[in-house]
């Protein structure tokens, strides 16, 4: 007799699929790690800055003892950087911590969250993780259809995710017609903006969600030190919502969920104002160029204001794993996203120009062979 242990819904949630490591690929091909490129996990090419680098090294002395639990230093710096009471703040361990809480917070068994087609794959786990409903609202040219997600809200819909910039996709919403969709959402529907690569946002695509914050009780921002601020590997998010929300959240966060390096890091980094303006820069420049060749290849890709790029590789619904695999072959690392209903397409993290080159060259070589 076979054993089931859990819930239903919770042996049937399809693992998260993370992007494959250097060392992985190495050890599979037989590759030289110094000689590989990863640009499968949207990463800031130039990883951690010095003054991070230099914070953690003060702080390593306290590993002897718990992280502040409260993260009282970081949320002063979060508080004055963003203009909110610090206690309109939660920490997470990563942004995905700051979703699953809030799914937790927000939504009983049974009830409804909407998110969209081609939207973050955590939105589902964390819905399914609850045995809660999901209503996946169709994509429009691959980004939200905020008409027909204010369409699918009903009397048992407690929370909606949105991210803008869009993962996998790169599409992004305007300012305007995301604070006319949150006019429209009933009060009693929590919102979920995730804005995970807003610091790589044009001047001109800038808002200011965080203010609406003010006005939209039912708005919690989640934002990560992960992408532009080149702190992945510590794990730290955060949330910025009025009291009502932080308190369910806070109430759910598992004690110590931020490390004690990873608090100093991202206070060291909040104030690294010329490490965010380089890392965008690049960032432009890296996506001029990967557009440039995807133009020139007729390949086909979704305009992003992320740090990276949905192309599609064929034609065949095996198109994105073979083209992987032929990458991975020449010690290129990026990420298949048949997972999100793509098979067709690969999402390619922007990278250093030698490593954009690298991956273009692969690519090329790959789609002349086929």
């Amino acid at each position: 007799m076979t054993l089931s242990f859990g819930p239903s819904y919770v042996r049937e949630i399809a693992p998260y699929i993370a992007g494959k490591p250097i060392s992985e690929v190495a050890r599979e091909f037989g590759l030289d790690e110094t000689r590989i490129v990863k640009l499968a996990s949207n990463e800031n090419p130039y990883g951690m800055p010095e003054s991070a680098k230099r914070a953690i090294s003060r702080a390593v002395s306290e590993l002897g003892r718990y992280p502040d639990a409260n993260g009282f230093e970081l949320k002063a710096a979060l508080s004055q950087r963003y203009g909110v009471p610090a206690g309109w703040v939660t920490l997470g361990n990563g942004s995905n911590d700051i979703l699953e809480i809030a799914a937790h917070a927000f939504v009983e068994k049974g009830q409804t969250v909407i998110y969209s087609q081609y939207s973050f794959a955590v939105y589902a786990l964390a819905t399914q993780g609850l045995g809660a409903r999901a209503k996946v609202v169709p994509a429009v040219q691959y980004g939200h259809d905020l008409d027909a997600m204010l369409a699918a809200i009903d009397a048992d819909t407690r929370l909606i995710f949105l991210a803008n910039p869009n993962n996998p996709t790169g599409t992004f919403i305007p300012g305007p017609v995301l604070e006319a969709f949150l006019d429209k959402v009933p009060g009693n529907v929590v919102v979920v903006l995730d804005e995970a690569y807003t610091e790589y946002l044009a001047q001109d695509q800038r808002y200011d969600a965080i203010s609406w914050v003010r006005r939209y009780p039912n708005l919690l921002v989640s934002r990560t030190f992960s992408k532009a601020f080149g702190l992945a590997g510590l794990r730290v998010g955060f949330a910025i919502a009025q009291p009502a929300l932080t308190d369910l959240l806070n109430r759910l966060r598992q004690p110590f969920n931020v490390n004690t390096l990873a608090q100093a890091a991202a206070i060291a980094v909040l104030q690294d104002e010329a490490f965010l303006a380089k890392s965008a820069q690049t960032n432009a420049e890296g996506y001029r160029d990967l557009t440039t060749a995807f133009d020139r290849l007729g390949l086909e890709y979704v305009p992003s204001h992320g740090n990276f790029v949905l192309v599609r590789v064929g034609h065949d619904d095996n198109a994105g794993n073979q083209v992987n695999l032929a990458l991975l072959k020449q010690g290129v690392i990026v990420r298949p996203v048949g997972n999100y209903g793509l098979p067709q397409w690969l999402r390619v993290t922007i990278g250093l120009p030698d490593e954009n080159t690298a991956f273009l060259a692969a690519l090329e070589k790959t789609l002349a062979l086929a």
